[in-house]
């Protein structure tokens, strides 16, 4: 995969993952769009609004990595594993939420994960300083 082919993988999945500010503006409203279900409560408000500025951070780093060929591998290791965790989860609990965005998010994020692994196996390392 070449260096632009990645850079724009990254932004575009980067900027879909971003979209997640929504559960930290609007926690309610974006669990029941996701999983047709809101968790109702402080404590439930707190850990949605975390969970969402989480999630943008990732898509954030996600942009700043296509940009920055240092961070771009430890980047999208973290994205993977964050994402393949999701996917599984959602998966092996969340079936019956197929029916609202959580179906579409396995889809998209299995995706996102499946290109960042191409990319990490294929990718050409620097020769190690001697």
């Amino acid at each position: 995969m070449n260096e632009k082919v990645i850079r724009t993988i990254m932004v575009v999945s980067g900027l879909i993952t971003c979209s997640m500010i929504y559960a930290a503006v609007a926690p309610e409203a974006a669990m029941r769009s996701t999983f047709g279900q809101a968790l109702t409560g402080p404590v439930a408000e707190i850990i949605v609004r975390t969970w969402g500025a989480m999630i943008t951070l990732l898509g954030a780093s996600l942009i700043y990595g296509a940009f920055r060929p240092m961070v771009r591998t430890p980047v999208l290791v973290v994205a993977s594993i964050s994402k393949a965790l999701f996917v599984a989860l959602l998966l092996v609990y969340g079936r019956p939420m197929f029916a609202h965005g959580a179906g579409v998010a396995v889809w998209v994020d299995g995706a996102m994960v499946v290109l960042y692994v191409i990319y990490l196996a294929t990718a050409r390392r620097a020769p190690a300083a001697a």
